[in-house]
């Protein structure tokens, strides 16, 4: 039989710490490999042939060092590469490996929440330009309106630990007042970013109470669990001894102390170089 090994996690920058969070609490019996790519972060502005190829080079380095299974923990990865890298790059792989995203297993299940067929989406600009969940949540349910509201400031706000200071109250009731005045009868908004799950009290303090806030660590952490669960043969090469190691492409001092805000524990990361 073949090796097990981890369940490969990779983002852009920190945002999917908060999906790997949701899965050691759901999930604590597998190992998890934790990439971020945050030398060339972040991915948001970036070109979509550019997305992919970093995308590309992160997923090969974590199948290379045993993961079988990846989980793209990054919508911007998620919207302009998962696509590429399942259709054109996993048929020549060896059997059996897989890459999932993090749009899918939030849209699927939208159409639950929302009694008015109004959604609201708070992303990145890329993600948003991307237009992935207005496609992703009309494949499911036609019938639902999406309106989306890009929020750049949000991902600096998180990662210079302001998010929960003041100075962000202007940017999070900016976003929550354009996004609702594009659309006032929105009852249920997805957060589309890793990061934002960070901002999530402050945006609560804005929103209407009648709005549903949906962010996507637990809905991934339970769409895995069910995946492992219908394909047993994945399921099988994924090791279990709940332990996580952390890489990243830029300083490890650096990365330690940003992962640890997204964490809520001290992190110890190990730098690394990625292959030619």
């Amino acid at each position: 039989m073949k090796t097990a090994g981890p369940i490969g996690v990779f983002d852009s920058g920190y945002g999917g710490l908060t999906i790997l969070k949701e899965f050691v609490q759901l999930l604590p019996q597998y190992d998890y490999l934790y990439l971020g790519d945050n030398a060339r972060a972040p991915y948001g502005n970036r070109s979509f042939e550019t997305v992919y190829e970093y995308t590309k080079e992160c997923v090969n380095f974590l199948f290379s060092n045993g993961c079988k299974l990846v989980i793209l923990a990054c919508n911007t990865a998620s919207a302009k590469a998962l696509r590429t890298i399942q259709q054109k790059d996993l048929p020549l792989m060896q059997e059996n490996l897989r890459v999932l995203g993090v749009i899918r297993p939030t849209t699927e299940i939208v159409g639950n929440y929302t009694k008015s067929q109004k959604v609201g989406i708070f992303a990145t600009t890329g993600t948003v330009l991307s237009q992935s969940y207005v496609v992703e949540i009309q494949k499911f349910f036609p019938a639902i309106e999406v309106t989306q509201e890009a929020c750049p400031m949000w991902v600096p706000l998180v990662e210079n630990n302001e998010f929960n200071k003041p100075g962000a109250d202007y940017f999070v009731k900016k976003h929550i007042d354009s996004l609702l005045s594009k659309q006032p009868d929105i009852d249920t908004i997805i957060l589309g970013c890793t990061h934002y799950p960070l901002l999530v009290d402050k945006i609560k303090s804005y929103l209407p109470k009648s709005i549903t806030l949906l962010a996507q660590g637990q809905l991934v952490a339970q769409s895995l669990s069910d995946y492992l669960t219908r394909h047993p043969e994945i399921e099988i090469q994924c090791s279990k001894n709940g332990t996580q190691k952390y890489l990243t492409t830029d300083d490890a001092e650096n990365f330690n102390k940003q992962a640890s805000i997204f964490i809520g524990a001290s992190v110890n990361s190990t730098p690394i170089n990625l292959p030619d």
